[in-house]
């Protein structure tokens, strides 16, 4: 036995950011991890059983939170990663000057560290409902650690 002392610098739950998945059981439409990057799968096509023995599916997917087009080939037979993609309502109270905006959360706090998204119009679409007085509530969408804004809906009329 050693007399070590362990330090840790952070710690979490212990829940995973993905789980194992096999290959073959991924489908059009659901999420698989390329590159490091949550992605949601767009096209998968499976070659046959080749002289070396595996089939292998090769998956076209888009980045969930870039929107860039990655792609992989993997055997059917293999695990891959599939992401822990969580996607929350929330309702917008404030926009701040420097792009930040101020969010409802269901038991009443504030969640204040997410920025107006990149897509010019979902910002657009936030911003002029917001100062419309509109009831606006934002989809917020998370996986592997990473949250952005994804879609934005206006509740009820202005003031």
């Amino acid at each position: 036995m050693s007399d070590e002392e362990h330090h840790f610098e952070s710690s979490d739950a212990g829940a995973s950011k993905t789980y194992p998945q096999q290959a073959g059981n991924i489908r059009k439409g659901g999420h698989i991890v390329i590159k490091g990057r949550p992605c949601k799968v767009v096209e998968v096509s499976t070659s046959k059983t080749g002289k070396h023995g595996h089939a292998k599916c090769h998956f076209v997917a888009i980045d969930i939170f870039t929107a860039k087009k990655l792609e992989d080939i993997v055997p059917s037979s293999h695990n891959c990663d599939v992401p822990h993609v969580n996607r929350v309502d929330y309702q917008l109270i404030d926009i701040s000057e420097d792009g930040f905006v101020s969010l409802l959360t269901d038991s009443g706090g504030t969640k204040d560290d997410l920025k107006l998204p990149t897509d010019d119009n979902l910002a657009a679409l936030m911003k002029s409902g917001f100062e419309e007085g509109k009831d606006v509530v934002v989809s917020v969408m998370s996986s592997m650690g990473e949250e952005q804004i994804c879609a934005v809906k206006e509740v009820g009329g202005g003031k």
